[in-house]
């Protein structure tokens, strides 16, 4: 009789998440696996799928019921808190994300947030799918929830460039920004924990191209401390991007995961992580998963595997085109994997 066992896969995924000892590496995505292709086999489009709930749930169960991944999570764009919070939204197409077209706090010293923002329908609708995905499929897959980190949605609330330039001119001002909308974040996750959700990813993006690794150690590595620590949840930071100089910085803020991309060497992500939290990704979007074909992507899986990654993802959010052929075959990879790292 094999002694070889099998995980469900919640309780691979977990595993991996705090360094146990997971039967394979896992695969998942904690921020979007959407594509039209998907949408299409699982008859729930874009933008319904943003605001509905019962299409929401349906698009995202399909993560792990046409893909095989052991995550679903059906918060497929950045733009819920945004829309709950008073900016002007455009929820987009089957083609095209919903994106941010105003900024509520961009003339004002003093952000408050709007009475009510909570029962906004953006923000019902993801605790409801959240709930439909935990009826469901109960406890066998990991039901991620995500939020928007203050960083990210002081980008919404005063426009990315007026609240950089305030971290160099007018570091109150960003201060208060990332101090009120923290609270978002928090109360946020907490009821999406609340709703059905497994663990919570943050994305919250202090990336390498727009910041230095000094304004996120001065202004948002307490801010991501707190969270934490307050949240008292399984958590995963997203940023995208190159960040390899703050990877020590995310090591420090008490995250369970940090969820990369392909710009971090994944040896270097390791490193920074070891014993001190996991490390998901980092399969390239664009060259690899969009564009390449399998025999790319199957290189870039082993790539990962052998270099220590301990779960196997696609590294941001797939683009909508990505053929569903290339996302399977992250999950083929991983199941026939043995996971038998290389030095450094």
């Amino acid at each position: 009789m094999s002694s070889a066992r099998t995980m469900s896969p919640k309780r691979r995924f977990l595993s991996a998440l705090f360094g146990g000892r997971p039967d394979r590496v896992p695969v998942g995505n904690v921020v979007s696996v959407a594509t039209t292709e998907l949408m299409a086999l699982a008859d729930a489009w874009f933008p319904e799928a943003h605001q509905e709930a019962t299409t929401m749930a349906r698009l995202a169960a399909a993560g792990h019921e046409v893909l095989g991944y052991d995550t679903v999570m059906p918060v497929f764009s950045v733009v819920q808190e945004a829309a709950a919070l008073g900016c002007e939204v455009d929820w987009g197409g089957p083609t095209m994300m919903p994106t941010v077209r105003s900024h509520p706090w961009a003339a004002t010293e003093s952000p408050r947030l709007p009475q009510g923002w909570m029962e906004a329908p953006s923000i019902r609708v993801v605790l409801e799918a959240l709930a439909l995905l935990r009826q469901q499929l109960g406890d066998h897959v990991v039901i991620v929830g995500k939020v928007m980190g203050p960083w990210t949605l002081s980008y919404h609330m005063l426009g990315m460039e007026e609240f950089l330039v305030s971290t160099l001119q007018n570091p109150e001002r960003a201060r208060r920004s990332l101090e009120v909308l923290m609270q978002v974040t928090l109360e946020f996750a907490r009821a999406q924990m609340q709703a059905g959700a497994d663990i919570v990813c943050i994305a919250d993006h202090a990336t390498g191209q727009t910041v230095s690794p000094w304004a996120y150690r001065d202004f948002l590595l307490p801010v991501h401390r707190s969270l934490t620590a307050d949240l008292g949840c399984p958590t995963v930071l997203h940023c995208c991007g190159n960040t390899t100089d703050r990877l020590a910085y995310f090591a420090e803020a008490g995250f369970d995961c940090y969820h990369f991309e392909s710009e971090v060497a994944v040896g270097d992500a390791v490193r920074a992580a070891a014993g001190r939290m996991s490390v998901m990704g980092n399969i390239n979007n664009p060259r690899t998963l969009l564009t390449g074909g399998a025999e790319d992507v199957a290189r870039a899986c082993h790539r990962a595997i052998e270099h220590g990654v301990d779960i196997l993802a696609p590294e941001c959010a797939l683009p909508l085109s990505t053929p569903l052929s290339n996302a399977r075959v992250l999950v083929e990879v991983a199941e026939t994997t043995p996971r038998n790292r290389v030095p450094g």
